[in-house]
C-alpha cells in the first residue's frame, strides 16, 4: 500500500491548488500522511470544499502549507484546529476567507469553463470587503442600479479525496457526496484512495451508476483499508472521536504536535 500511496502523492508538488473535502465527506488521511512523511510538497494552496479540518491542520502543523483558503477550520465536537489557528495567528499562512456557497460558485465556473459565477449574498460583508480578487459590478440585464459579485473560477491542480469502492475501470462510488464530483469536475489531477476495489462495473449497475463518480474524472487510484482514519467514511466506519481529541489536545503546541506525528507514523488505523 505504501508504494501505491507513493504514486499518488508524487503528482502533488510544491506550490499547487490542492482542493480537500470537508470531515464528513471522504478525507483522505492515509495519502495525507505519506504527504507529511515525504516532506517535498511545499507552499501548497488548500482549497477546502468547502470547510477544512484535521487534514488542513496536519498539513499546516508540518509545514506544507502557504495558503488556506476556506469557509472555516475546526475539528468539530473535537474544538479548534489548534495548528491553523497559531498559524493565522502568527501570519505563516496567508488567508483566503470564503463562505461555502463562494467556493462552491468557483468551482461551479471552473466546471463549466467560465470565467467566474455571480452571487449576491456576499454584498456588504466583511468577507467580501477583504476579497479584492471577487469583483461587483452592475448587473447588464437590470434596468436599474443591481450591484452582484462575481466569484472568479476556481482551477484546482489537485482534488484529492477517500471513497468507499472503485471499480477496475477507475469508476468510483461517492454516493451522495457530489461536493467531490464538483472538485473532480473543477480539478486538472483527481487523486482518489478507496477502501476497496471491485470486480463489478459500477457504472453498469442501476444502484450504483447515480452515485459514481466516471473514471473519465479520476486520474489515479489507490487503495487504502481505513485510509479516512481517524475521521469516519459514510456507511462504513464511524469517526474516532477519542483519537481526534488526543489528537486536538497534543496538537495545541508545536512540541506536541511534532511528537504525536512520530507516534502515529503508520499509514492506516491500527
Amino acid at each position: 500500500m505504501q508504494d501505491d500511496l507513493d504514486r499518488l502523492a508524487a503528482y502533488v508538488v510544491s506550490g499547487m491548488r490542492v482542493a480537500v473535502p470537508v470531515d464528513y465527506g471522504g478525507v483522505p488521511m492515509a495519502l495525507t500522511r505519506r504527504l507529511i512523511a515525504r516532506g517535498d510538497a511545499r507552499d501548497l494552496h488548500l482549497i477546502c470544499v468547502p470547510t477544512g479540518g484535521l487534514q488542513v491542520d496536519m498539513l499546516l502543523g508540518a509545514g506544507l502549507v502557504a495558503t488556506v483558503e476556506t469557509s472555516a477550520v475546526s475539528l468539530g465536537e473535537a474544538g479548534g484546529a489548534p495548528r491553523f489557528n497559531d498559524a493565522v495567528r502568527s501570519g505563516e499562512v496567508r488567508m483566503l476567507d470564503a463562505t461555502c456557497p463562494a467556493i462552491h460558485a468557483g468551482l461551479l465556473a471552473a466546471q463549466k469553463a467560465v470565467p467566474f459565477m455571480p452571487m449576491r449574498g456576499l454584498l456588504g460583508s466583511d468577507v467580501q470587503a477583504y476579497r479584492e480578487d471577487w469583483k461587483v459590478i452592475d448587473n447588464p440585464l437590470a434596468e436599474d442600479a443591481d450591484p452582484i459579485v462575481l466569484i472568479p473560477a476556481i482551477h484546482p491542480d489537485v482534488a484529492v479525496f477517500h471513497a468507499p469502492m472503485a471499480d477496475r475501470a477507475g469508476n468510483v462510488w461517492i454516493g451522495r457526496r457530489r461536493e467531490l464530483a464538483a472538485m473532480a469536475y473543477a480539478a486538472r489531477t483527481t487523486l482518489v484512495t478507496v477502501e476497496r476495489i471491485v470486480e463489478t462495473d459500477l457504472m453498469a449497475d442501476e444502484t450504483t451508476a447515480a452515485g459514481t463518480l466516471p473514471a473519465l474524472y479520476v486520474t489515479d487510484i489507490a487503495q487504502a483499508e481505513r485510509g479516512a482514519w481517524p475521521h469516519g467514511l459514510w456507511g462504513t466506519y464511524d469517526p474516532d472521536s477519542a483519537e481526534l481529541r488526543r489528537y486536538a489536545a497534543a496538537a495545541k503546541t508545536a512540541a506536541g504536535f511534532a511528537e504525536y506525528m512520530a507516534e502515529t507514523k503508520s499509514e492506516t488505523a491500527p
